[in-house]
């Protein structure tokens, strides 16, 4: 795929990708896959809702490499509920695959496959992204292009597009300024993140996220925190 191709993915997102349901404002994936790698990943969502409490969603994660272009990882996903108690919202697991070596085309492409039970009410989502990033010098764009399907006892089944994609700019090792955005049915946001990298010993490091993203419809929170920390080794 060229520059022109990925730009004119870029330019039909906001048109094409309004069509998902749910919050839709997580992260954003790279397409890339690093060999014997093994993570620990701590995620935080929070957002206020209408009745003056918030909406907090935690997720916990453990991946590994099994092999150079295969990578999965399996979640527990809490929330926190109205009377501070901590629940167990889902169980989540993903793969990632990735497609062509970096820099062997104009962009770089994966393909990331998920699937997510709810805990107490049987809903299952599964999800297939097409992941693609493009660098420019120092600034980075990515972009992630899925289709999600949920389905269950209790909700009618409906197949789904979403998109996020991030714009990022390599000033260092430990920062880096990003602006991500996030198209769903329900969610639109746009919000700056920093993000960074802590070397911690050969092959180990530290990686962190934080940004704050902006709701652009009214069915969107005014603000929602997102923050990630991921211990790879």
């Amino acid at each position: 795929m060229d520059k022109k191709i990925l730009l004119g993915l870029m330019l039909l997102a906001p048109s094409a990708l309004v069509l998902a349901d749910g919050v839709g404002i997580d992260k954003v994936y790279h397409p890339y896959v690093t060999p014997l790698e093994r993570e620990l990943e701590f995620r935080l969502l929070t957002y206020p809702l209408s009745d003056g409490n918030s909406n907090q969603l935690y997720r916990l994660g453990y991946g590994q490499t099994f092999s150079e272009r295969w990578f999965g990882e399996l979640y527990l996903i809490g929330q926190q509920m109205p009377d501070n108690n901590l629940e167990l919202f889902a169980y989540e697991g993903e793969v990632l695959l990735q497609l062509t070596e970096q820099g062997e085309y104009a962009a770089d492409y994966g393909l990331l496959f998920e699937m997510e039970r709810r805990a107490e009410d049987a809903i299952w989502e599964t999800r297939a992204a097409l992941l693609v990033e493009h660098a420019w010098g120092r600034a980075v764009v990515t972009a992630n292009l899925s289709l999600i399907n949920e389905f269950g006892d209790d909700i009618e089944n409906e197949l789904e597009t979403a998109g996020a994609f991030q714009m990022r700019y390599r000033y260092s090792l430990a920062w880096e300024p990003a602006l991500e955005l996030y198209l769903t049915q329900v969610s639109q946001g746009v919000g700056p993140v920093m993000m960074g990298d802590v070397k911690t010993g050969i092959a180990k490091r530290l990686h962190w996220e934080l940004g704050v993203i902006a709701g652009m419809n009214d069915k969107t929170a005014d603000s929602t925190l997102r923050g990630l920390v991921e211990y790879e080794f």
